[in-house]
């Protein structure tokens, strides 16, 4: 089976921001620590999963169809550093060096995005792994979607199927946007249902399989919590659509285009050089010496006959 794997942009560059030292700069002083970190576990993605497509995808800057449904939406988030703001740009050079192509929905999420471009490549017949540090997207995981969390200090990097997904949450993947109905999620500050936890919530949906079956057995529940479930019913449902990833974005997968495949080696060695990138070079997919030794060869033979 042919394989995709589209990475969660704006996931990896913040896990890269947190995971570099933000003194690691070039001589002129620009900060590249979360351009350095996603570039190398693109490389990583690259080398560890051998790709036949890839893609990445980014979230924008604009509020989504969820900040519209829930005014209290992700309203806690801090604010995003304005130095990984000011490294996002270099990271979309970096990317459209390598003839990656990039894809992103005004109102949308890049995990509604993800999730659309998995169901079209599952419908061709293509295997997807989505590159994230989101668990969110492990609702995704089925025969042919998985999850891979890129390692993280000594951890290594990990790859979740359904079995896996399972033994992580306790519920399994397609139960992940109910259980997220149940507790909530402080982290894009939705309420879920007042007064059911984790642990609760596990049960009920290894006893029940949904949330539907829940609001049907409400009467079957100890006291209390069908008390809470009773009264919790409509923020439980709001929940529900907001943790709900959209797979039916307008966005359309061209495998063609995703095809891993040759760049311009010497415009990446270019750029890799203006953000002192030096290392990550012989990292680089189809990587020769003799591509880069050649022309740099040349470029300083040309500096020098301009200087007689």
């Amino acid at each position: 089976m042919k394989r995709l794997v589209i990475i969660d942009g704006h996931a990896i560059l913040h896990r890269a921001y947190h995971a570099f030292p933000t003194s690691l700069k070039t001589r002129k002083g620009e900060l590249v620590n979360a351009a350095y970190g996603f570039t190398r576990i693109l490389l990583s993605v690259l080398d560890d999963l051998k790709p036949d497509y890839l893609a990445v995808a980014f979230d924008l800057p604009e509020p989504t169809f969820r900040h519209k449904e829930y005014v209290g939406y992700q309203v806690h988030r801090p604010k995003t550093d304005e130095e990984l703001i000011d490294q996002i740009s270099r990271v979309y050079q970096i990317v459209e060096a390598l003839n990656i192509p990039i894809f992103t929905k005004p109102t949308f999420e890049a995990d509604d995005v993800i999730g659309t471009l998995a169901k079209q490549a599952s419908k061709k017949g293509v295997e997807t792994i989505i590159v994230t540090g989101d668990k969110d997207i492990m609702q995704l995981v089925d025969d042919k979607v998985k999850v891979y969390l890129p390692s993280r200090g000594v951890q290594d990097a990990e790859i979740y199927n359904h079995k896996r997904v399972k033994n992580k949450l306790g519920v399994t993947p397609s139960q992940i946007i109910d259980y997220k109905a149940l507790v909530g999620d402080s982290s894009d500050n939705y309420p879920g249902i007042p007064g059911i936890g984790p642990k609760t919530a596990v049960n009920l949906l290894n006893q029940y399989q949904n949330l539907a079956n829940i609001f049907k057995n409400v009467k079957n529940l100890k006291p209390l919590v069908s008390q809470k479930i009773e009264q919790g019913k409509e923020s439980g449902l709001l929940s529900q659509k907001l943790a709900r990833i959209v797979i039916n974005v307008s966005v359309k997968l061209n495998l063609r285009a995703c095809q891993v495949h040759d760049y311009d080696h010497q415009k990446v060695a270019d750029l890799f050089g203006e953000l002192e990138f030096k290392s990550l070079l012989k990292r680089l997919p189809g990587y020769q010496i003799s591509d880069f030794s050649d022309k740099e060869k040349k470029k300083k033979d040309d500096r020098q006959i301009s200087l007689l």
